[in-house]
């Protein structure tokens, strides 16, 4: 078989091949580095194993890792290994490390597993990471996995895929602890205690639900272990939070974050509760949300460990191409005032120094806009003042550099009108910079577009079309 991974020396296979430690607690130390990311050796180690067909050695090695850092493992691994790691997974752990598995590599591992075990697997996970693992099986063999499933578990995890992506309803888990508000402390304990198997295996609070199971309370597990047994709910609940079933997982992030929720309870339109999210879940979208926006702002998608070059480039060369086709149309600038540059040649060198610091310019006020936008700091209540203030940081910004651009030119080719000629250039691009970084995002958002996605494209066009425009008409106008 043809490994993907480099050859390891005979004596460094010698030395990866004896079984010391062999407690799980000591593999586990050396697996993992004072950055809780994978040691290179622990890597080299299971290459090794799998090289020498040894299972149970494998399976030591696998099995002394946190489902976590199973994953990462399996994404350290070419696919021949990984077709050898796959076995020795211990199905009791299975669900977990297929839910914290990057999409790419689950699909793999799920292609691999029988629906049997993977229907085991799933049951014991919530019903929001069980439908995420279902989500990304083919439809023969989620019918299969579905099929084998409990039909309580089944019914939670249809549900759960019937809402749209990114929503607070695919979000959403379905298990929950609820208590009517006439309940005292003591009763809902009791019920804790009496309904643990149906419970979540993580829950912060209890919420209060009036006879139409409309949520009108809550009370965090621990006002609730504190509190005399007599009490009644209704007299020690706390004014609740409700995130609506179809809200976009980003606004749902958003209303974590401002009120400094653990937990929120998720309703239908007509107020029912139907199931809750929790803080953990929130970690990841902030994780996920954040990462599609830095990856949007350059035009590219998350190629992961294991794509291809052909993958990488399908993502990165329609942007590529669009700009091709901007950057045509800027420079059909210089082809105007071709004289003009034949007269002067330095003029040719200047123009890219003042593009670029355009483009640099427009990449900052950009970049705070996109992050200012998906945090809310900008909103229609103050978007005129942040314009302006923008506008006055590049007026700013294009004098001081227009000076220091100005001397050094004069410096170097004492022409004082072209110096000054740079110099109104640069104050007229750093302000289009300034202009263009804050109306495009505001503009695509607008619009209904995802700020991050377009906005680059169109303020490099500006920065680059006025960077030349500027120098070759102000020099036109300065120095005919």
């Amino acid at each position: 078989m043809t490994r993907e991974t480099a050859d390891l020396t005979d004596e460094k296979r010698l030395n990866l091949a004896i079984p010391d430690p062999q407690t799980a607690e000591d593999l586990e130390d050396l697996a993992l580095g004072d950055d809780y990311a994978l040691n290179p050796d622990y890597v080299d180690m299971v290459v090794d194993a799998a090289d020498r067909g040894d299972t149970e050695r494998l399976r030591e090695l696998v099995g002394a890792l946190e489902p976590a850092d199973v994953a990462d493992l399996m994404g350290f691994l070419s696919a021949a290994y990984r077709e050898e790691v796959i076995p020795v997974l211990d199905p009791e752990w299975l669900g977990e490390i297929l839910a914290e598995m990057d999409d790419n590599l689950r699909e793999e591992v799920l292609e691999a597993t029988p629906s049997a075990t993977l229907a085991r697997a799933l049951e014991d996970l919530d019903s929001d990471d069980a439908a995420d693992v279902i989500d990304d099986l083919d439809d023969r063999k989620r019918a299969q996995v579905l099929a084998a499933m409990d039909e309580g578990d089944r019914a939670a995890i249809e549900t759960s895929l019937a809402y749209d992506d990114e929503t607070a309803g695919r979000l959403m888990q379905r298990e929950f602890l609820a208590a009517p508000q006439f309940w005292t402390v003591g009763q809902t304990i009791d019920h804790v205690r009496e309904s643990a198997d149906s419970l979540p295996e993580l829950f912060f609070d209890v919420y209060v639900v009036d006879p139409s199971f409309t949520p009108v309370g809550a009370l965090p597990i621990s006002l609730l272990l504190t509190s005399k047994l007599e009490t009644p709910l209704a007299e020690i609940m706390e004014p609740v939070t409700e995130i609506a079933v179809d809200m976009d997982q980003e606004e749902v992030a958003y209303i974590f974050d401002k009120y400094h929720l653990i937990s929120a309870p998720v309703v239908e339109p007509g107020g029912r509760l139907v199931g809750q999210i929790t803080v953990d879940d929130i970690v990841g979208v902030i994780r996920e949300e954040a990462e599609e926006d830095i990856l949007a702002l350059a035009g590219v998608s998350d190629a992961g460990r294991d794509a291809s070059v052909v993958d990488i480039v399908r993502s990165r060369l329609p942007w590529l191409l669009l700009n091709l086709v901007t950057e045509t149309i800027a420079v059909s600038a210089i082809a105007i005032f071709q004289d003009q540059i034949a007269k002067l040649v330095a003029l040719a060198v200047l123009m890219p120094i003042v593009s670029s610091l355009g483009g640099n310019a427009g990449t900052q006020t950009l970049a705070v806009a996109v992050r200012a936008l998906s945090s809310k700091e900008l909103t229609s209540a103050n978007a005129r003042r942040i314009i302006i203030r923008e506008m006055s940081v590049g007026v700013m910004n294009g004098l001081t550099l227009a000076i220091v651009m100005g001397l050094a030119t004069f410096a170097f080719y004492h022409n004082a009108k072209l110096a000054i000629t740079v110099g109104l250039a640069l104050v007229a691009n750093i302000f289009t910079a300034a202009v263009g970084g804050i109306l495009a995002p505001l503009a695509l958002e607008k619009m209904g577009r995802d700020p991050a996605v377009s906005s680059s494209i169109f303020v490099t066009f500006l920065t680059d079309f006025m960077g030349f425009f500027a120098v070759l008409l102000i020099a036109a106008l300065l120095m005919p």
